[in-house]
Order: structure tokens, then C-alpha cells, then sequence
């Protein structure tokens, strides 16, 4: 019965997949040299200086981002991973995910954009993102094996394919909630269709833009540790090491320092996403001070709302000339 009615659609998929082998494999070797060329660079940038250069570069983003508070917390949790002896694993998770996160944003925020601008696209897109977000990550590993082998190059392929979806939707819903009335004053005044997604819609946007760049990063982390049962080494290599060993020990040190990697992530990407005014007041308050606070305010009462805003006219009133 079974049998009768079984839909092979497997056995078409693995065709399909081993002809794009055979058709495209001269691309990805071109691709596979690449992503292979920037991960070296990346990873030697990240492992060759010492360990307190790379937290100080990395305290001062979290400083930038957030404040004193956040920059304090950061490098406690990296000498957190130095003192594991998990320094080396965490760079290398760290450039690739930083590497496979910039490629998988290049890709979303364009196709959010053209998805936010195009209903036909955003509908075309929309069960592919579904497909994408929804399928276990385990299986991304099969295909990007077959074709790049083993290595962190499979591990990035796959992590972009996993993490890609919230980039695209979070900024297609970012623009699609701009005032339109913002967007047709633009119009009004003669702005092109570039200037107002420059100058209006995304500036607008981009809470909305950047809490999808979040999502991707942290998609990306947990898709690097899973990558390491592809060979992508880092963190990821260490817990699938300690699974196979049964070592409880390097298990909760890679894991904390998994987790460690992905607060300071979070926390950091986060803080971008606030206007820079308040990121501004956020950093003086650490300082005992507000930056974002002006010189001088406008002390004019503002009127309630349904209430006309009356000039105050006696202030403003000339004195009378005597005959």
C-alpha cells in the first residue's frame, strides 16, 4: 500500500542537487576559494593579536553602542573565555559568523527592500522565507557538504541559508510601516523614489531593519555550532567533541562561552538599533552626565491636545507711548 502510493521526492531532489554538482561546479569552487580566502583572513585578524587587543576592540563597539556598563560587561565574559581555555574555538565561531551574518544581511536588506516595494515579489517571497525559516537546520548541512565539502566553508553556506529569512522580513516590515503620508510628502517636494528610500523610509526603518540584523546574528551563532558537525571547528567543534567523548567538562566550557559570544552579540547589535540620540544619553548617563540634553530648551508651554496653541500676545504687546 505504501509502496503504491509513495511519492519519491527524495530520490528527485538528491538528482536535482547532484546535477547543480556536476552543471555549477566551477562557481562553487570560485565561491568555495572565497569564503575560504576571507574566513582565513578574518580568523588570523581575530586569533593572531592578543587576547586583551581584541577586548579592548571589542569593549569599545560595546561602549559605542551602549555605554561604560555593556563595554565592562563584555570583557569580563571574553576573559570569562580565555580563562576556559576556549580563546582560539571563540575567535574561530567568531569570524565565521561574522562573516556568514555580513554576507547573509547583504542579501536580506535588498530583497527586503525590493519585497516592501514590489507586492508581486513579497508574494513570491514569502513561501520561500517560510521554507527557509522552517526547515531543521540539520538538513542545510547535506546539501552544503556535497558541494563544498568539509570545512567551514559548508558550515557558512548553510548558516546564510538558515539565517536569512528575519533579515528580508523584519525590513520589508520595517518600510512597509513608514507613515504614508511621509512618504507622499516626499513626493510632493519632488524627491526621486532613491532619495525618499534613502532619506526617509529607512532612516525610519531601521529599528525595524535592525532588530532583523539581530535575529540574523544570533541565527548565525547557533547555526556555526551546528556546523561543527561538518568539520567548521571553533565552538561548534568543541561540543560536538565533548557529545562524542561524553566530557562534561569541555562541554560547559564551550557552551558557556557560546553563550557568552552571543549576549555581547545581542547586547551590542541592539544598542545600534536605538536612535543615536538616545544611545548619546544612554553613554553620558555613565558619565554622570547628559549629553543628549541641550543647552537650552524651549520652556513655551505646549497646548493640550484638541486645544488650539494661542500665541502669548500680552508678553509680545508694546508699551503704550505717553501723549
Amino acid at each position: 500500500m505504501n509502496d503504491l502510493f509513495r511519492l519519491p521526492l527524495g530520490d528527485v531532489v538528491e538528482g536535482a542537487v547532484r546535477w547543480v554538482i556536476d552543471v555549477f561546479g566551477g562557481f562553487f569552487d570560485i565561491v568555495s576559494v572565497i569564503f575560504r580566502g576571507l574566513y582565513d583572513w578574518l580568523d588570523a585578524s581575530l586569533s593572531t593579536p592578543p587576547f586583551w587587543a581584541v577586548i579592548l576592540v571589542i569593549a569599545a563597539f560595546a561602549y559605542w553602542s551602549k555605554g561604560l556598563v555593556l563595554a565592562l560587561g563584555s570583557a569580563a565574559g571574553l576573559l570569562v573565555i580565555v580563562a576556559v581555555g576556549q580563546w582560539s574555538n571563540a575567535m574561530d565561531s567568531l569570524a565565521l559568523v561574522i562573516l556568514a551574518a555580513v554576507v547573509a544581511i547583504a542579501i536580506a536588506v535588498p530583497l527586503g527592500i525590493w519585497a516592501a516595494r514590489s507586492d508581486r515579489v513579497s508574494t513570491v517571497l514569502r513561501p520561500v522565507l517560510d521554507f527557509l525559516q522552517t526547515m531543521p537546520a540539520f538538513v542545510y548541512l547535506i546539501p552544503a557538504m556535497l558541494i563544498f565539502g568539509v570545512g567551514p566553508v559548508p558550515g557558512m553556506v548553510a548558516t546564510i541559508a538558515f539565517a536569512l529569512a528575519p533579515g528580508v522580513r523584519l525590513t520589508e516590515l520595517g518600510i512597509r510601516g513608514v507613515d504614508p503620508e511621509i512618504v507622499e510628502a516626499g513626493h510632493a517636494f519632488g524627491a526621486s523614489p532613491a532619495r525618499i528610500l534613502r532619506q526617509i523610509q529607512l532612516p525610519l526603518a531601521l529599528p525595524s531593519i535592525m532588530a532583523g540584523v539581530n535575529q540574523v546574528i544570533m541565527l548565525s551563532l547557533s547555526m556555526v555550532v551546528i556546523a561543527g558537525m561538518v568539520g567548521a571547528g571553533g565552538l561548534g567543534g568543541a561540543v560536538v567533541q565533548s557529545l562524542s567523548r561524553i566530557d562534561i567538562a569541555l562541554g560547559v566550557e564551550a557552551g558557556l562561552s557560546v553563550v557568552i559570544l552571543a549576549m555581547i552579540l545581542d547586547r551590542i547589535t541592539s544598542g545600534f538599533s536605538q536612535p543615536r540620540t538616545r544611545r548619546a544619553r544612554t553613554t553620558a548617563k555613565d558619565g554622570k552626565t547628559d549629553a543628549a540634553t541641550p543647552a537650552a530648551e524651549n520652556t513655551e508651554p505646549v497646548a493640550a491636545e484638541g486645544e488650539a496653541s494661542v500665541p502669548d500676545t500680552d508678553a509680545r504687546r508694546p508699551e503704550p507711548v505717553p501723549a
